[in-house]
């Protein structure tokens, strides 16, 4: 078959609308900021709902929408396990994680790393995350939105689309800091879920109904527990390596969990959190099974990549397709904008304003943007390359599995044992990135063995877990008053339970996780 991705006079319209809209909004916002917290955290003054929608915002971008339907389309719904899971571990941050977060009112999650253990911790974090933020999350970003304008305008190179993707990204973000991106991210919501509801809509229609696709397709490709030697997500990965990947996503990195820093209050961030959880469980319906729809509606299709954009262009009429696409440019934007944000956050937060503690708030935020523009630079220079590359999801995957271990066992060990100390850490990261490398060139570039990337996280943890406590009972403990603050403790829990007596279910952090697991079971159990 032969996709016709051509837009309407109308369409275009109506993305070229959209685009100044925002681009507009971004500096108009930009013009309120009076300090470096204005800036990087919105004043910390966000409400739980756009808290929620930012979150949900920033992690379905362009790069998961083609990533969910295709890998949908090729190996299965079990592609979903990642968003489900999401919800489990949000409950888990809210619990255990935020209100330590909140309370040390730091600006990025390495500072809070330095506060538990030491400058190296953060040090490394911060680089970390740069690496990935520029090598996975943006770029990758940017490559996706590249491919879908190169099927739209094929006679022009992808590169020169990738610049003009980030360009309108890098203006209003570069203006209006993280409130432009909240704020934004609303709106794109709004546009991406009516879009995802729209195809679903149309595509089940056009296969005949639900009844169809079960009797059509395997049911294999319908279940979302998968047997071990399955390729996309098997069932022991599912519950050992997909946590782990999951924790460093929702709960450390720094261009998700930056939303949350800038919560009015503590009750805003927990709420806000679990907004987004709720958010990722419809996913399921409207970006996952549409793949699966077109198993039967487009077989023939060469990529799986281009899944998402055939639904789009060759089901929906003019006009709505424009408000789709529109969206699709939303969801690329707001990862975008996101991580160049919490880039420049890094950057200036972690390591200018240490070397130049004498910087005011307003020379923060000038070197904020400078920091923006180039990082910007970077991702378009580095995108083309992820070419090269398998699915656009599996390269995500496989990259956080190789380096986050290390950070992840910093944040689990270090927030329930109290005898962490910053030397076992340090031993951690040192012997964690070695092995990490080894594995990767074992793995993936000499094919030596053949790990499944969901267990390569798993097993580089727990080397890390081994190391960071063996490391720190060889050397002295850690100051017990330093490191209180940053533990979670059975006390802790108690006069928590306390506080909340007088709290309305409805309000009540934890009444409204329990339902929230309950409708994740039973979504699961539905397709199990």
């Amino acid at each position: 078959m032969n996709p016709d991705y051509s837009l309407h006079f109308i369409d275009l319209t109506i993305i070229g609308v959209y685009i100044i809209f925002v681009v507009w909004l971004g500096l108009r916002l930009g013009k309120r900021h009076e300090s470096a917290e204005d800036y990087f955290l919105a004043g910390r003054s966000m409400i739980w709902p756009f808290i929620g929608i930012s979150l949900f915002a920033s992690n379905i971008s362009s790069t998961t929408l083609i990533g969910l339907a295709g890998d949908a389309y090729s190996t299965g719904i079990s592609v979903f396990n990642y968003e489900w899971f999401a919800t489990i571990i949000l409950v888990f941050f809210v619990i255990f994680f935020l209100p330590f977060i909140l309370r040390a009112r730091v600006y990025t999650m390495p500072e809070f790393l330095e506060r538990r253990f030491d400058r190296r911790a953060r040090t490394y974090f911060a680089i970390l995350t740069l690496f990935l933020n520029i090598v996975v999350d943006t770029a990758a970003t940017l490559y996706a939105g590249g491919l879908i304008l190169k099927l739209i305008f094929p006679a022009i190179p992808m590169w020169q689309t990738i610049t003009v993707l980030a360009v309108i990204a890098g203006i209003y973000t570069i203006a209006g800091g993280l409130a432009a991106v909240i704020y934004t991210d609303a709106i794109q919501t709004a546009l991406l879920l009516l879009g995802s509801i729209v195809i679903s809509i149309v595509a089940l229609d056009k296969v005949g109904g639900w009844s169809a696709v079960t009797s059509q397709v395997s049911p294999d490709m319908l279940s979302l527990i998968r047997p071990l030697d399955d390729p996309g997500v098997p069932w022991l990965g599912l519950f050992t390596g997909l946590p782990l990947l999951g924790f460093y996503f929702w709960c450390t990195n720094q261009f998700m969990v930056q939303r949350v820093l800038s919560a009015k209050n503590l009750q805003h961030g927990r709420l806000g959190s679990l907004f987004a959880g709720l958010l990722k469980l419809p996913v399921l319906f409207i970006m996952v099974l549409p793949g699966t729809f077109a198993i039967l509606l487009f077989p023939d299709l060469p990529r799986a990549d281009l899944v998402y954009p055939t639904l789009m262009f060759e089901l929906l009429p003019v006009g709505l397709l424009g408000l789709v696409m529109a969206g699709f440019i939303a969801a690329l934007m707001s990862q975008i904008d996101s991580t160049l944000n919490s880039a420049s956050t890094l950057v200036t937060m972690d390591f200018v304003a240490k070397a130049k503690p004498q910087l005011s708030q307003k020379q923060l935020m000038l070197v904020g943007r400078w920091i923006t523009f180039i990082f910007m630079v970077l991702a378009v220079l580095w995108a083309p390359q992820i070419e090269k590359f398998g699915s656009l999801f599996k390269y995500l995957q496989k990259v956080l599995s190789y380096t986050v271990p290390p950070v992840v066992t910093m944040f689990l060990v270090g927030m329930f044992w109290k005898r962490a100390n910053a030397q076992g850490a340090f031993f951690s990261i040192v012997i964690g990135v070695v092995l990490g490398a080894i594995f990767f060139y074992m793995n993936d570039i000499a094919g030596l063995t053949s790990v499944h990337f969901l267990y390569v996280a798993p097993i580089l943890f727990i080397a890390c877990t081994a190391i960071l406590v063996i490391g720190s009972l060889m050397t002295a403990p850690p100051d017990a008053s330093k490191v209180e603050p940053y533990i979670w403790t059975k006390k802790f829990y108690d006069a928590e339970t306390a506080d909340l007596k007088n709290v309305p279910w409805y309000q009540n952090y934890r009444v409204l996780s329990i339902g929230l697991l309950i409708l994740t079971a039973i979504i699961v159990a539905m397709f199990w």
